[in-house]
């Protein structure tokens, strides 16, 4: 019998556990033939999308995310970008109403896999129409872009139904992109990455900007997670701008997505686990717009 007493408490219980969620969509085969507003129809290279989408994920995974990979939504050509069928805040979920029609299925795979992460979701309704793309959070300001895709009525009923838990939603004029996102994120410390020549400036007042750089005018979209922002590789200039501002700096390639009008944000859906998660046996509610339920 050994003489050294054996721990009381395993080692795995002295790791961390990980705070962040990351859902993940894998590329469809029909990516090629998605929704495009403001960009042409290049052809996209499937096999490197599907190579860029794994370092993306990867990349998630070291910025300390439990990465969720879904492919419940293959039929869909946009289905890779899991951001525009869902708002994560800490209280609840939101299942968004997407502007363009064939991408209304999306929302169902993505709200069952959210209510394991929320104990409430809600859902939008026609005629309000929202994507998640249109919408940038900074505190308990919510910024929703005025696209084709967001309507009045999208951002009146997201306004309804996050008012309870102290949240302030502000329109946004902008043009020339097709989500709001195109042109506006927050940066870790409360300011706005923006592309000024997309924005109503004066919709958002109060808020200290930093514009990208000119020859990359794509580049305001970027995901922030904890101080560290991912940028795409294929602007440089900006990343060099933002990694001046004081903040870690994590790029990877995009190429493919942006031939089909998606950035940075676009490709997940990160938000902190919750201490509001249920168990994963627990019985979820789900409220449609308007309604909460708990």
């Amino acid at each position: 019998m050994s003489g050294v007493e054996a721990p009381s408490v395993g080692v795995a219980s002295h790791i961390p556990p990980i705070r962040r969620v990351a859902i993940t969509h894998l590329p469809p085969d029909a990516l090629e033939q998605g929704e495009r507003s403001f960009v042409g129809r290049d052809a996209i290279n499937i096999a490197r999308a599907r190579e860029q989408h794994a370092a993306y994920r990867d990349l998630l995974a070291a910025c300390g995310c439990d990465v969720i990979v879904l492919d419940a939504n293959a039929a869909f050509a946009d289905g890779v970008f899991v951001e525009d069928t869902a708002l994560v805040f800490d209280e609840l979920a939101v299942m968004t109403m997407p502007g363009a029609e064939s991408r209304r299925g999306e929302v169902v795979a993505l709200a069952e896999e959210l209510r394991k992460h929320r104990r409430t979701v809600e859902q939008l309704a026609l005629p309000a129409t929202l994507d998640g793309g249109d919408v940038a959070v900074c505190g308990r300001m919510v910024l929703v872009g005025k696209s084709a895709r967001t309507n009045e009525a999208g951002a009146a009923a997201l306004a309804h139904v996050l008012r309870p838990y102290g949240y302030v939603v502000r329109r946004v004029g902008m043009r020339d992109c097709l989500h709001l996102k195109s042109a506006c994120t927050a940066l870790p410390d409360g300011r706005l990455l923006v592309n000024p020549a997309w924005l109503e400036l004066r919709d958002l007042r109060g808020f200290d900007m930093v514009e990208v750089d000119p020859v990359e005018p794509f580049a305001a979209d970027v995901l922030t997670i904890g101080r560290t922002v991912i940028c795409a590789a294929e602007h440089p200039r900006t990343a060099a701008l933002i990694s001046a501002l004081g903040f870690e700096v994590r790029t990877t390639p995009l190429s493919e997505f942006a031939k089909a009008e998606g950035g940075v944000t676009c490709l997940s859906l990160v938000f902190e686990r919750s201490v509001r998660t249920p168990p994963p046996d627990a019985t979820p509610t789900t409220g449609s717009s308007g309604t909460s339920s708990r």
